[in-house]
């Protein structure tokens, strides 16, 4: 079932087009990356999606309804988890209800039994100064997941962890999305990232941005520990730096 389509978008900033004519879908309980060199608009697109900006052309539908520059409808978690260093873990997740209209003891009382699925039991009443990067992530998710209707966008969220701790999370992520049913549109720069995480991968190239490729990750979750190192994988691999490489100098490149 489709939970969320961009039809025919096109955003221009300064009389410059950044993204056109985008088509894409999410189906419900799927995680499909944006895959694409920098400028090419992903976050123009995410910035769309989420109704923090109209299009000039185009519409965002989610669930059969037209959602276009209605913020709030769908959440967005960007790079930096951005938890508010004076909040105790707890305050920060469940912000989003308290900004919705919601009392502090209510909110608090909705995201308290969440804390335990996303791994964080006993960092309630801790700040995030005392979260490790993992662990601030998870929390930031957590948030973006009490804001959320079902759908996530999610902007780049691990490029700032580890090698060890990315590989953990992307786990726990995969398993977090089953457990609670959420369907995940998801930016990133890196190819091992979107073939490990993706049911379906777009390719956004060019400028102005145009999705050029959808890569199908035939493989079933959960995949083997060792999926990275298998020939499927690097079969991926191969396909999808030459289409970017197919990509090529468009309109406004040198």
């Amino acid at each position: 079932m489709t939970i969320l389509q961009a039809e025919h978008i096109t955003k221009s900033y300064g009389g410059r087009t950044i993204i056109e004519d985008i088509n894409i879908e999410l189906h419900k309980g799927e995680l499909v990356s944006l895959l694409g060199v920098s400028g090419a608009g992903k976050t123009t697109l995410f910035h769309v999606l989420s109704g923090l900006t109209a299009p000039e052309e185009g519409r965002v539908v989610l669930s059969g309804e037209d959602i276009t520059a209605k913020p709030g409808r769908i959440s967005y978690m960007m790079q930096k988890d951005l938890l508010l260093p004076h909040k105790k873990i707890i305050d920060n997740v469940s912000l989003p209800l308290v900004l919705g209209g919601e009392k502090k003891t209510e909110a608090r009382r909705k995201a308290e039994p969440l804390f335990a699925q996303f791994g964080l039991e006993g960092t309630q009443y801790q700040y995030p100064g005392q979260l490790s990067g993992g662990m601030r992530q998870r929390a930031a998710l957590l948030r973006t997941y009490l804001s959320s209707d079902g759908v996530a966008l999610l902007d780049e969220p691990f490029s700032a962890l580890d090698t060890i701790t990315k590989s953990s999370i992307h786990q726990w992520y995969l398993d977090v999305m089953e457990r609670i049913d959420l369907s995940t549109l998801f930016i990133t720069h890196d190819i091992d990232e979107a073939i490990l995480l993706s049911d379906r991968i777009y390719i956004l190239s060019g400028q102005p941005g145009r999705i050029t490729e959808e890569i199908v990750i035939e493989e079933k979750k959960p995949r083997p520990a060792d999926f990275n190192l298998t020939e499927g994988f690097f079969r991926y691999k191969r396909e999808i730096i030459g289409k970017l490489a197919l990509g090529g100098p468009q309109e406004g490149q040198a």
